[in-house]
């Protein structure tokens, strides 16, 4: 499955890019997704099959799901 994505979204990658970060932020989405390292700030378009491959975890995505789930403070 192809990820579903949204825009300042950040990502961490598989590999480390040559600045020695691994996180990524959303700059572009279409058929092509628009990535731009936190580290150095260079940017890089990829095709979402080859995003699929690469990427390790959705930051973004973790945090609203925490953020969704209630915690029960007593």
């Amino acid at each position: 499955m192809l990820p579903d994505l949204q825009m300042n979204d950040h990502l961490k990658l598989r590999k480390p890019h040559p600045c020695g970060s691994y996180e990524w932020t959303v700059v572009r989405l279409g058929a092509d997704i628009g990535l731009e390292c936190k580290g150095c700030k260079h940017k890089v378009m990829l095709t979402r099959r080859e995003l699929m491959k690469r990427m390790k975890t959705n930051l973004s995505e973790k945090e609203r799901q925490s953020a969704s789930i209630p915690s029960s403070d007593s």
